[in-house]
């Protein structure tokens, strides 16, 4: 085994096996994604790799956009630097523009976009998800080189409606019932959902684009 890849989305999970990888999706829960990523590492994986999709910091980022960090932040203030080898195949498989300034990894999903001003103030990172950390820390702690390869869903300029943090499963599909419910009690939020469907739909396409061009990358 090559390297080996964390996601939060089953959907993710399924684009990251596309690259020949395998892929344990969590639900983008902390304690499920660190159990993943020892048990990838106990099973004999040589690198990690945190991908999927993630919310943009920098307003100057649209939905799809791919993020290749050359680093990786956590809101306590580590800072874990992804494998410099690593990141240049990928950079070189990939073409094109990537966006290689910090991803920040956070405990809870960031919905207004007044938080998100103030982290990319804050923080200086492009972008935000809730499981890049807890990968780069793992294979920090392990030795063995981590990437991030995610695409921006939404953007900073736009709020996440209640629905839209409920959550997953523990497969990492999306929890239906209670995003059902949660539009049964506020319709409104109707509009904004399907804002934030196209969004991941864009971001989605990306990492489907990404398996298309380079499959087999991590493999190398």
């Amino acid at each position: 085994m090559a390297f080996a890849a964390v996601t939060g989305l089953a959907a993710e999970a399924r684009i990251a096996r596309r690259l020949g990888l395998r892929a344990v999706a969590t639900g983008g829960r902390a304690e499920r994604t660190a159990d993943a990523a020892a048990r990838l590492i106990a099973e004999g994986a040589t690198g990690l790799l945190s991908f999927g999709i993630c919310g943009g910091l920098d307003p100057a980022l649209a939905s799809g956009t791919l993020i290749l960090p050359r680093a990786v932040q956590s809101e306590t203030g580590e800072r874990y630097l992804a494998d410099a080898a690593a990141h240049r195949l990928c950079a070189d498989a990939l073409g094109g523009t990537l966006v290689t300034e910090d991803m920040l990894g956070a405990g809870s999903i960031v919905d207004t976009v007044a938080r998100k001003a103030a982290l990319f103030r804050r923080m200086a990172a492009v972008a935000i998800d809730n499981e890049s950390h807890l990968v780069a820390a793992a294979a920090t702690a392990a030795g063995i080189p981590f990437l991030v390869l995610r695409a921006v869903a939404d953007p900073a300029t736009r709020a996440l409606p209640p629905a839209a943090l409920i959550g997953l499963d523990d497969e990492g599909r999306p929890a239906l019932l209670p995003v059902l419910r949660s539009l049964l009690v506020q319709p409104g939020q109707l509009g904004a959902l399907l804002a934030i469907a196209r969004d991941t739909s864009h971001a989605l396409h990306a990492l489907r684009r990404v398996a298309a061009i380079a499959p087999g990358i991590f493999s190398r």
